[in-house]
């Protein structure tokens, strides 16, 4: 069964749930915007009786603490070095991964840090490619060049309700998605001050971009086998951005799903049964 727990780090309270016996094989499942550990909610059953499962909210998100900007860098710099310590906290030293959106910048900084850490990766709309970048990100990169106040004001429609909504259901089949998962994040979106904080993460976003070139020369250097699941439908992260790991990986295993962004919310099962079928034949 899942249980909640909370761990200090560096003076914040880093919220996360866990499932599955210590003594097994771990799985580091990293969320993405605008949600938090909640997502993995379906998936954690499916996985829990052969692998231990560990799924923090990142600072600024879910449960966890979200200090103010004056006292917390909103980079992902910064939330990949309490994700460091926080797994250095509960003393685990092997893992794979499971990167979407936000987790994946997050996860390939980790493995790039201590790749002898890292057994393998799932990305689940995790992009580390330019070929995955969706139309939408011509206009950030114009914003990352010319950051005025104005367009900086103009991402605030990211986290606005029918957004955030939106995200969950484009590219999903009528009356699949639950209202839970969108109803919560729209819920933690709207927190007093949370979005100059989203803001930031938003502009820094562009340095994720930038390694983009290094995350790959990881997956090069290192051959991590790889698993990409991913809604083909998602009009972030397009599914050029999974075929793209084929260049640097030729032996990963590509499977693109019917589905949207956020692809657990209807294919959490069919998800859990590739991870088996994927552990099984690397032997993890």
């Amino acid at each position: 069964m899942t249980t909640y727990h909370y761990v200090e780090i560096e003076e914040l309270q880093v919220f996360y749930r866990k499932a599955g016996n210590p003594d097994k094989p771990v799985i580091l499942l990293l969320h993405g915007f605008p949600s938090a550990s909640h997502m993995f909610r379906d998936l954690m059953p499916e996985l829990e009786n052969d692998y231990y499962l560990i799924a923090p909210d990142f600072p600024g998100f879910g449960h966890s603490s979200s200090p103010d900007r004056d006292n917390f860098q909103y980079t992902f710099d910064q939330i990949t070095e309490i994700m460091e310590a926080f797994m250095n906290q509960l003393r685990i030293t092997k893992y794979a991964l499971y990167v979407f959106d936000y987790g994946a910048p997050i996860g390939f900084r980790l493995a790039m840090r201590h790749p002898e850490k890292v057994t393998a990766i799932i990305s689940q709309n995790g992009n580390v490619y330019r070929e995955g970048l969706g139309q939408k990100w011509a206009a950030r990169e114009e914003y990352w060049r010319n950051p005025t106040q104005e367009k900086r004001d103009s991402y605030r429609t990211a986290f606005a309700p029918d957004t955030i909504k939106n995200q969950y259901v484009d590219g999903t089949k009528e009356n699949q998605v639950s209202p839970d998962g969108y109803t919560l994040d729209i819920a933690y979106m709207s927190r007093p001050g949370n979005d100059e904080k989203q803001l930031d993460l938003i502009f820094d976003y562009q340095t994720n971009v930038k390694m983009y070139p290094e995350f790959q020369k990881y997956l090069q250097q290192y051959q991590p086998p790889l698993l990409a699941a991913w809604g083909k439908n998602d009009s972030s992260f397009i599914p050029d951005g999974a075929k793209a790991f084929k260049k640097d990986l030729p032996n990963a295993d590509i499977h693109l799903l019917d589905t949207g962004h956020f692809a657990l919310e209807t294919h959490a099962k069919e998800i859990g049964e590739l991870m088996l079928r994927f552990f099984d034949k690397n032997g993890i």
